[in-house]
């Protein structure tokens, strides 16, 4: 229907009282309510169907224009039937269309960066045209920028408060080394489950950080305790008896380690046998934590004591010994 505007100042009408009178008529209007009990029912004013079920009928539905006077609509207005959309949406002023989309099998990431570049090559958009990607992607880039900050200061915390505990860059960095360990395994049962990265994946690694970073001060404290210990009894004279030392202390650290790692995998198993609402996000947190747990398992006991006599050994027992091998050397575990 396109409104004719002489036609409506002619008669001293405005677009807005055409379109309510059209409004009215064909559409209806709720003028009360009716009670009966606790039920409510609205009551709907309009034209009968015989007249505004055709498009004649409805050129001849009345607009009153002031006094007494109704005019016709086919005399306001070129009412015809043509094709177009179910309903028009705008955003930020313009008009928008949808497509929807569902990706199966895949990253949304990824799928859209493959169809933005095929969009790009293969269709050219006419003037004032655009094409915004939205939806699920659009939440992931903003919680992507997220990620980028929280991540880095999540691993400088845990820095900070580990340098804080040992005093000692190097042990900071030995605790620090659990992160790979764990990341080894944690990527590898995200891989064989195929999940892919998204958030609750993210939520899970940072979980894990703070575990690899609680295991690994725990595995060298054992160490500093049973190297302690050693010297203290002046057992520590060189690389047999630092080595010696070390396993027992690796030792005494298995009961432990093995405790913590089946405590928590037998805590979390249950989430990846879970179904219905929110399972689908617990399971991609808890994956990563049982799989980094395994390899930190692992690793932890087969890797941190090697690396730690390999510090001791080279820059705090061997000037020492190679200076005087009687005395007995003179180190700080």
């Amino acid at each position: 229907m396109a409104w004719d505007r002489d036609a409506l100042a002619r008669y001293g009408l405005s677009i807005e009282e055409a379109q309510t009178a059209v409004q009215n008529a064909v559409g209806g209007e709720n003028v009360t309510t009716v009670i009966r009990g606790r039920e409510r029912y609205p009551v709907n004013v309009r034209y009968m169907r015989d007249f505004r079920s055709d498009i004649d009928a409805v050129r001849r539905v009345l607009v009153p224009a002031g006094g007494e006077r109704q005019i016709p609509l086919g005399e306001l207005a070129s009412v015809k039937f043509v094709r177009g959309p179910a309903m028009l949406r705008d955003e930020g002023g313009l008009l928008t269309a949808y497509v929807y989309v569902d990706v199966s099998g895949r990253d949304p990431g990824t799928y859209v960066e493959e169809a933005r570049r095929m969009v790009r090559s293969k269709i050219s958009l006419p003037t004032g045209y655009a094409i915004q990607w939205s939806g699920q992607y659009e939440a992931m880039e903003r919680v992507r920028e997220r990620l980028k900050l929280v991540v880095p200061v999540t691993l400088v915390l845990v820095v900070l408060l580990l340098y804080a505990n040992t005093r000692s860059v190097v042990k900071t960095c030995m605790v620090m080394m659990a992160v790979p360990f764990s990341a080894i395994g944690a990527i590898w049962l995200i891989y064989l489950l195929g999940y892919n990265f998204s958030v609750a994946v993210w939520v899970g690694l940072i979980a894990l950080l703070g575990v690899d970073a609680e295991t690994g001060v725990f595995m060298l404290l054992y160490l500093d305790l049973a190297c302690e210990q050693a010297r203290k009894a002046g057992r520590l004279t060189g690389l047999a008896s630092l080595r010696e030392a070390i396993h027992h202390g690796s030792v005494k650290r298995l009961r432990p380690k093995f405790m913590t790692a089946i405590t928590m995998m037998l805590g979390l198993m249950p989430v990846m046998w879970s179904t219905g609402t929110g399972a689908d996000v617990m399971k991609r947190i808890a994956a990563p934590l049982i799989g980094g747990i395994v390899t930190s398992f692992i690793l932890e006991l087969m890797i941190y004591p090697a690396i730690y006599e390999t510090w001791i050994w080279q820059f705090r027992m061997k000037r020492s010994v190679a200076a005087d091998p009687v005395l007995e050397p003179s180190i700080d575990c």
